[in-house]
């Protein structure tokens, strides 16, 4: 079976995307999966932060494109996972430095060794974006249930469809106390809107700051509630037939939990 390449992309930036791919990623690798995580925001990375590998960076994607390493030189194995790497952006050259065609020769070549290739997409529509999901077969949209995050989400959407891309979204920071009230929108909102199948839905946590900042994958640490719904995101997207999360239900945290230890 071959190596499903995954774009995580969103209208705009802020709404989570990196962190959705490094912790999708790191949730893949506990199921045993080969993943490699790929940074594509040329001169903006982050997810090599996310992860805590940054003083680890030796080559990046356009230094491998050009030739001037070997991919396996550029390509970082994360110390917490047996079967999880990671290939960092550029953080010193334009967007442009590669094109549509060698990101998509790239991610094929990186397909061959693993089970998952997932492409940190820059935020927006231009230049950066398209090398993304070049390179990719599918797709994830993250947006938060805002108006603005949306609307730029719906034009993303409008792109992939127009390369047929298979697509899934993830919403983000949802406060149910605020769904309650209408001032957010629900998760079937968003749905109806964007017509899409939600494949994860994530609640609004300040847990998410701290690990971030730590550099330590949410699906690390048992004792953030995170941890399990990134793991049933995986879940769901190898396949398996799980309902959304109720993040309205204090005793669902705690199956979650119970599921998440027994693997």
């Amino acid at each position: 079976m071959s190596a499903r390449r995954i774009v995580v992309t969103s209208g705009k930036g802020g709404v989570g995307k990196t962190t959705t791919t490094a912790n999708l990623g790191a949730a893949l690798a506990l199921r045993g999966r080969r993943v490699v995580l790929v940074d594509t925001d040329i001169g903006l990375r982050n997810l090599d932060l996310v992860m805590g590998v940054e003083k680890r960076i030796v080559f990046d994607l356009v230094e491998v494109v050009e030739g001037r390493c070997q991919l396996r030189q550029a390509l970082i194995r994360d110390k917490r996972f047996e079967s999880l790497k990671i290939l960092a952006a550029a953080q010193t050259r334009d967007k442009t430095a590669v094109s549509e065609e060698q990101m998509d020769k790239l991610m094929g070549e990186l397909a061959k060794s693993s089970d998952y290739v997932i492409i940190d997409c820059p935020a927006g529509i231009e230049h950066g974006f398209r090398n993304a999901v070049a390179g990719a077969r599918e797709a994830i949209v993250v947006t938060t249930p805002e108006v603005s995050a949306i609307r730029d989400a719906d034009r993303v959407v409008g792109k992939l469809r127009e390369r047929e891309l298979p697509l899934q979204l993830i919403v983000n920071r949802v406060r149910p106390e605020m769904v309650k009230t209408g001032e957010m929108m629900s998760v079937e909102d968003v749905a109806e809107i964007l017509g899409a199948e939600v494949l994860g839905v994530i609640p609004d946590d300040e847990g998410v700051i701290d690990t971030t900042n730590r550099g330590e994958p949410l699906v690390l640490d048992e004792t953030q509630k995170l941890a399990a719904i990134y793991l049933r995101i995986a879940r769901r997207l190898e396949g398996e037939e799980l309902p959304l999360t109720d993040l309205e239900s204090p005793s669902f945290f705690s199956k979650l939990f119970t599921m998440w230890k027994a693997g």
